[in-house]
């Protein structure tokens, strides 16, 4: 609200309560005389004034939505409607969701755009966009159009055939047509310039492409790919800047040596983390902060936050017992070291009954009690910054 707006607020306001006022003395007066009526007429004037005070509290909303892009990390389900084995849509995926449904949420519950978006007031479950029983109308004030197992890099959506980051950003402009329709063009725009796009993909660059595969390795050192990484999460940013984005928060990677599934293959020092790896997270991490702080002077009206996961998940990591944790090295799933989607399942017998004593779910997805964890910190700096 403007101060403009603001100036015009108060001076209706103060008028209509001055003029209900009157009006209620008047009908006191005339019930005075009667005996009729008072109980009824003397409350019309409050009603009004509520209805005011809810209107004012509406128009001061910071945040209309939370869009989503990414990996698995925010991927809310929509891999279960592409050909690709990158799913988790099955138990016991999900048994700590709300209703122990298994959604296709990599995690035994939610993930953090959904405790980000119940603590900005919105809605507590981020729907995925390509859940067909869903529409429009339950998207306009949050979506998701991640895609576990995708990146940065499009050759890492190939490696599982899964939605590249450039197709996300297509069902993003798609999204925006039928929010348009549906609301008409100044609403819509109003909702996309003041949603929080939650930015998290990265992890499986690393991990499931220029570690796991020669073509990458063959092309860039791995601080080249960094930058080539880079350059590809510049043009994203100000793909979805010019479709009209302004509030952002870029997520880096996490300690990535220390996820589970790295500590089990990791010959030289037998379930320990892989501090090259963590080098390596630290390092892109650094690159993509001044991204941000060169995208901020140069886009006129972005706000855009660097949500780094390194230091807080790797705190958990460390000093389990301080948070409430029993387990980090391994995951809940199975035997916690390799299991992850499809390995991950209900015939599983080494599954532990309670995630909350873990750090991780399975070998790289955190519980969703870590989740809660880190989103509460993201939404402690994110309030600060006033999006």
């Amino acid at each position: 609200m403007s101060y403009y707006q603001y100036f015009c607020f108060i001076f209706t306001l103060g008028y209509m309560i001055n003029f209900i006022g009157n009006k209620s003395l008047l009908h006191a007066s005339w019930d005075y005389r009667t005996g009729m009526g008072m109980a009824y007429m003397s409350n019309i004037p409050w009603i009004f004034f509520i209805q005011i005070l809810a209107l004012a509290s509406n128009s001061e909303a910071k945040v209309s939505a939370v869009i989503v892009f990414g990996d698995s990390s925010v991927d809310s389900g929509n891999n279960n409607y592409i050909p690709t084995i990158a799913k988790c849509n099955f138990e016991p995926y999900g048994r700590d969701f709300p209703g122990g449904t298994p959604t296709g949420r990599f995690c035994n519950g939610r993930l953090p755009p959904d405790f980000i978006s119940e603590g900005l007031g919105l809605k507590p479950v981020i729907p995925a966009y390509l859940d067909p029983a869903l529409n429009i109308s339950e998207f306009a004030t949050g979506v998701c159009f991640a895609s576990a197992a995708t990146g940065y890099d499009n050759a890492t959506a190939d490696v599982l055939k899964v939605i590249p980051l450039w197709k996300e950003v297509e069902y993003y402009k798609e999204y925006q047509t039928k929010l348009r329709a549906y609301l008409g063009d100044k609403k819509a725009n109003g909702i996309i310039s003041n949603a929080l796009y939650l930015i998290s993909i990265g992890t499986n660059d690393f991990l499931e492409n220029y570690y796991a595969l020669p073509d990458r390795k063959s092309q860039f050192t791995v601080q080249q790919y960094e930058d080539f990484l880079i350059g590809i999460a510049e043009n994203f940013v100000r793909q979805i800047y010019s479709l009209g984005a302004r509030k952002m928060s870029l997520t880096g990677l996490p300690p990535m040596g220390c996820l589970p599934v790295q500590r089990a293959t990791n010959l030289e020092d037998p379930l320990k983390c892989v501090e090259e790896r963590n080098k390596i997270a630290l390092e892109f991490n650094g690159k993509l902060k001044t991204l941000v702080a060169k995208l901020n002077k140069n886009l006129p009206g972005l706000k855009m936050f660097f949500a780094d996961p390194y230091y807080p998940l790797l705190q958990l990591i460390t000093t389990p017992s301080e948070y409430g944790f029993e387990v980090a090295e391994e995951g809940c799933c199975g035997t916690g070291l390799f299991e992850m989607g499809i390995l991950c399942n209900r015939h599983n017998p080494f599954t532990c009954t309670d995630a909350n004593k873990y750090v991780f779910w399975d070998a790289i997805h955190p519980s969703q009690r870590t989740n809660k964890i880190i989103s509460d910190n993201l939404l402690r700096e994110l309030k600060q910054l006033s999006l």
